[in-house]
């Protein structure tokens, strides 16, 4: 990517969002103080499918340099040594790429200037929060955490360490996105009545059976902070290298709730998180939360405190995921490369689909852009803390099969004594989080 590119898209970029980060932000002594244009080098901890697709967006952007990876799984660690060093190989470069079992040794390294995560989301708390006390700054996937208390102390730390993170929900970068939640916000569609939110169902308890374990993954590293569960490659795909066979499907942690939260949070975190932004809730939530099946309630309902009814359920016959908003003067449906509206003016200027999302360069730029300026990126932590709390109050009430009262300001249950147990879990002997 040229600097024509990367000025174009500064320019271009609808990154207006109800929450104002700290503004300059103040640089601990240690840390690189950087400039405008300086190098950013980077570190990826967790090497898998989505990894992979992150790195194809991140290594193509001028100025940023990919040194090493860090997973607990052998085989993968070696594919990312290989697409890097091929990758600079490619382009006349040089590459000296570590690779490392432990992510402590990565974070360890003084010229690694900030890290991409991309595990499963039972470690995403514990290994962003190390990174940044080693003083990096962090691109972290989403959902930003597995709990909700994880994701207080994660934005906490953030702010204490004054340091930049930012989420991969890289819907927040895309045009067609930033066009819907615009005319919502601009009044277009009147007063918000309702919004319906697609994303499918909830997690299921664990019931896959026990298979021979890869020589070379560390299955404890692998389980960290979680309770133990039997390994199945369901959990973890298998992949090849020479020839190069890629995972044949997504990593089945994220389905079961020892490990995940099931498409509420795995597309929740895409499709709450806009709904949120277009409501102007990115520093707020809702305050009640009712499960289906429960009195006259088909879908899971979400009711926010001006009234506005926000559901989980399909918007169209093709179940598409996605949001739609209804207001007393029109509608409008947005998914990825798609948008649907009761008024052509409505319609945005082109809403092609340009690959995929997690090779979404603008967002990835963004990130280093945030880095450089040492300013919050697009989603900043208190955003992605905010969405995903949102799914995370979607599954507790799943889980107790009846309503649940939130206080969005406090970010407490209302006397429920026992849906203050899920603000948490239990780690492994061996994992804190740390206090608030």
């Amino acid at each position: 990517m040229n600097s024509k590119n990367n000025s174009d898209f500064s320019r271009r970029s609808f990154v207006k969002t109800s929450f104002l980060g700290a503004a300059g932000l103040t640089i601990l002594p240690s840390f690189k103080n950087f400039k405008s244009n300086d190098n950013v080098n980077l570190g990826f901890i967790g090497v898998g499918r989505q990894a992979m697709n992150l790195l194809d967006g991140f290594i193509n952007i001028d100025g940023v340099k990919v040194l090493a990876s860090a997973d607990v799984y052998g085989i993968k660690n070696e594919r990312f040594k290989q697409r890097v060093t091929n990758h600079y190989k490619k382009n006349g470069q040089s590459a000296d790429v570590k690779t490392y079992e432990k992510y402590q040794d990565l974070l360890a390294r003084t010229d690694i200037d900030a890290v991409v995560i991309a595990v499963p989301d039972h470690w995403h708390a514990l290994i962003a929060i190390d990174a940044l006390k080693a003083g990096k700054d962090v691109y972290l996937e989403k959902p930003l955490t597995f709990t909700i208390q994880e994701g207080k102390v994660l934005r906490q730390t953030v702010r204490k360490y004054n340091r930049i993170l930012g989420v991969g929900s890289q819907q927040r970068s895309d045009p067609n996105f930033q066009h819907a939640v615009k005319l919502v916000q601009d009044g277009k569609l009147g007063d918000i009545e309702k919004v319906f939110v697609h994303v499918g169902a909830p997690p299921k308890p664990y019931d896959l059976p026990r298979e021979i374990l890869p020589i070379d993954l560390n299955w404890d590293l692998w389980l960290g902070p979680n309770q133990y569960v039997d390994y199945n490659k369901k959990l973890n795909p298998p992949i090849g290298i020479n020839p190069d066979v890629k995972e044949k499907f997504w990593g089945g942690w994220r389905w079961y709730k020892e490990m995940g939260g099931g498409f509420t949070t795995d597309w929740g975190a895409h499709m709450f998180d806009i709904a949120q932004w277009g409501l102007g809730m990115d520093n707020s939530g809702p305050v009640a939360i009712i499960p289906p099946g429960f009195e006259d309630h088909k879908y899971l309902t979400y009711k926010y405190k001006n009234g506005i009814i926000m559901t989980e359920e399909a918007f169209d016959d093709e179940g598409t995921k996605g949001v739609k908003f209804q207001g007393n003067k029109g509608w409008l449906e947005v998914s990825r490369g798609k948008f649907k509206s009761s008024n052509k003016s409505f319609e945005p200027k082109s809403n092609k689909d340009s690959g995929p999302y997690e090779t979404k360069v603008p967002h990835h730029l963004n990130f280093i852009e945030a880095i450089r300026k040492r300013k919050d990126p697009v989603v900043p932590v208190e955003i992605g803390h905010r969405s995903c709390t949102v799914c995370t109050l979607g599954n507790i009430a799943y889980d107790l099969k009846r309503p649940i009262k939130w206080n969005p300001k406090t970010e407490t249950f209302v006397d429920d004594l026992q849906a203050d147990l899920y603000m948490h879990r239990t780690y492994r002997k061996g994992y804190k989080l740390p206090h608030l």
